[in-house]
């Protein structure tokens, strides 16, 4: 299976975000993760769109947008302007997340759907056909630096299940307390792309060598 690396930048540092990403860029990320929280939805605040449209002066890596917020429909041409290349909203609270979906396609976006580590896989039956990655929360979302939830490794090999026999291709991501400890863990349960962000931007070793350890352990 190819594992691609998704750091996020709510571990990274702001005054120096630019030179970050270019770093994780050139060490062989895949994409970048963007955390977009409203202190609603999950109890912290985080960035908007105006961050995500800096971002994507400096690097041509996807960027991802995880939208941790109310109201998500309110905000994805918004992002989508911004430069977002991907879009994933939650299932938990969404009031139509077929409708939803579908807008991120219509705007020409990678289409991503979350679940929370209480939610059951179930709710992703009937708009399995509609996402291109599925996101399973390792952790519940609002805080990075979380310890990973060893019961959502179940969950994560009844999603893989689904995606294989529904949507052929798609793919499972896993974001929280992923490390070099945890991601073998993920990737054996049936995950493909690892969102991490203090095991990369808050490594002893630098974010270059993290990187390294980190995919070298989900292989």
């Amino acid at each position: 299976m190819n594992i691609k690396l998704a750091p996020s930048i709510l571990a990274a540092d702001f005054a120096n975000l630019g030179a970050q990403v270019i770093e994780a860029e050139r060490a062989g990320a895949d994409r970048i993760h963007v955390d977009v929280m409203d202190g609603h939805f999950v109890p912290n605040i985080s960035i908007g769109p105006v961050l995500v449209e800096s971002l994507r002066k400096v690097t041509k890596l996807p960027l991802e947008c995880h939208l941790m917020i109310e109201n998500a429909d309110d905000y994805l041409e918004a992002f989508a302007a911004a430069g977002a290349d991907g879009i994933s909203v939650h299932q938990e609270g969404n009031f139509n997340l077929h409708r939803t979906l579908h807008h991120i396609r219509k705007l020409g976006k990678r289409v991503g759907v979350v679940i929370n580590p209480a939610t059951p896989p179930g709710v992703l039956d009937e708009v399995m056909p509609d996402v291109d990655v599925v996101l399973v929360m390792t952790v519940n979302p609002g805080f990075g630096g979380q310890k990973f939830i060893q019961s959502t490794l179940d969950k994560i090999r009844r999603v893989r299940a689904m995606i294989d026999k529904i949507r052929p291709g798609g793919e499972l991501e896993v974001d929280g307390g992923i490390d070099a400890t945890t991601a073998p863990l993920a990737v054996n349960a049936g995950a493909n792309v690892l969102v991490a962000g203090s095991a990369i931007f808050r490594a002893p070793e630098g974010i270059a060598a993290a990187m390294n350890r980190l995919a070298s352990s989900g292989k």
